[in-house]
C-alpha cells in the first residue's frame, strides 16, 4: 500500500504534506531539511502478523518524546535495514550513526530520534512486543549490540531480500507464514546478543527458521550441503536430518525444491530470456542440466522451455 507519495501534491504544498502524513504515520514530531528537490515516498506491506515498512525521503529528522512514545496501544519495535545514507539514531542514551546495509533497532513505546542529512532511504520490519515473545529488557538491552550477533549478515540479508519480493508476497498464500518466520529471525538476532538460559531457549526454537533463510541465500552455490550447513548451526548430520524429519521433511527435499522454484521464477522473467535453459539449471545449483529438466517437469508438468514460453506469452 502507497502510503505517502509527494508527487502527487503540487510544490507549493509539498513540504505540509510531507511534514503531516509523516508525523501522523510515525506519531512523532517530524523536521524536514530544507532541499531544492524536497520529496518522500513511503510504502506499507502486510505479512500476516508484521507490517514491512520503507521510507525514502531527502533529509529530515524526527523524534518521539514521552507523551508521544506512550499513546501506542499496541507495542511494536522496529528492526530496520539502513538502505540509502547514512542515518543517526538516539535512544536510551546510545548514539550510533547507521550506515547502508547496517541493522537499526528502534523501541517504538520509548522516546527516540532519528535522522539522515541527506537523501535517504530505510526498510523496517515493524515487529509486535507480544510475537517476539522476549522480556521488553532483552529486546532493548540488544539493540546497541546487533551488528556483533553471529545472525546480523543473515538477517540483514533476509530484510532486504524481503522487500524484494514484498509484493509479491503479500499477495500470496503463504504470507502469514513467512511473516512468522520472519519473527522468529528477528528474536532469534535479539537473544543471540546475551549468554542468559533464555538466549539458549530462543536459540533452540528458531534453529529450524535460522536454517531455512540460511538455505535460502545460498541457493545457488551447488556445493550446498549437510555437512556446510550443520557445521555453521553448530550441530551434527544427524541432528539436521533429525530436525526436518520433524518438522515433516527432508533437507535434500527442501533445497531442490526451492531451487527449482527459483528457476520456474527466473525462467518467467522477460529479463532472463537471452539466458540458455542450461545456464539457468547451473546458477541454480543444478550441476546437470538434463537431470535438471526431469525435476523441473516433475515438479511442475511442464519443460523449462514449456515455462520459458508460457512466460513469454504472459502466462503463469
Amino acid at each position: 500500500m502507497l502510503v505517502l507519495d509527494s508527487r502527487d501534491a503540487p510544490a507549493a504544498e509539498r513540504a505540509e504534506l510531507v511534514t503531516t502524513l509523516m508525523a501522523e504515520t510515525s506519531a512523532a514530531t517530524v523536521t524536514l531539511a530544507p532541499h531544492a528537490d524536497l520529496h518522500a515516498r513511503m510504502e506499507l506491506w502486510q505479512l500476516g502478523r508484521l507490517p514491512l515498512f520503507r521510507s525514502e525521503s531527502s533529509g529530515m529528522a524526527m523524534s518521539r518524546d514521552v507523551r508521544r512514545a506512550r499513546r501506542d496501544e499496541a507495542p511494536i519495535v522496529a528492526l530496520a535495514v539502513q538502505e540509502r545514507s547514512s542515518a543517526r539514531h538516539e535512544q536510551f542514551g546510545h548514539q550510533q550513526t547507521v550506515a547502508p546495509g547496517r541493522l537499526m533497532l528502534v523501541d517504538l513505546t520509548a522516546p527516540f530520534a532519528f535522522s539522515w542529512a541527506t537523501s535517504g532511504a530505510s526498510r523496517a520490519l515493524q515487529v509486535p512486543f507480544d510475537a517476539l515473545g522476549l522480556p521488553m529488557e532483552v529486546v532493548r538491552a540488544a539493540a546497541p549490540h546487533l551488528e556483533a550477533s553471529p545472525l546480523a549478515a543473515l538477517v540483514s540479508r533476509h530484510v532486504v531480500d524481503l522487500f524484494g519480493a514484498a509484493d509479491r508476497l503479500e499477495a500470496g498464500e503463504q504470507a502469514a507464514a513467512i511473516g512468522a518466520a520472519s519473527i522468529d529471525l528477528v528474536r532469534a538476532l535479539l537473544a543471540s546478543t546475551t549468554r542468559a538460559p533464555l538466549a539458549r531457549g530462543v536459540h533452540h526454537e528458531t534453529l529450524l527458521a535460522r536454517i531455512h533463510e540460511y538455505v535460502r541465500q545460498r541457493l545457488r552455490d551447488p556445493d550446498l550441503g549437510a555437512d556446510e550447513i550443520a557445521a555453521v548451526h553448530n550441530i551434527s548430520r544427524r541432528q539436521l536430518y533429525a530436525l526436518f524429519a520433524r518438522a515433516g521433511s527432508s533437507l535434500e527435499q527442501t533445497i531442490i525444491t526451492r531451487r527449482l522454484e527459483g528457476a520456474h521464477d527466473e525462467l518467467g522473467r522477460p529479463g532472463a530470456r537471452h539466458k540458455a535453459i542450461a545456464t539457468v539449471a547451473h546458477e541454480w545449483g543444478f550441476r546437470d542440466a538434463a537431470h535438471f529438466t526431469r525435476r523441473f517437469k516433475d515438479a511442475f508438468g511442464m519443460t523449462p522451455r514449456e515455462r520459458r514460453a508460457a512466460g513469454d506469452e504472459g502466462g503463469p
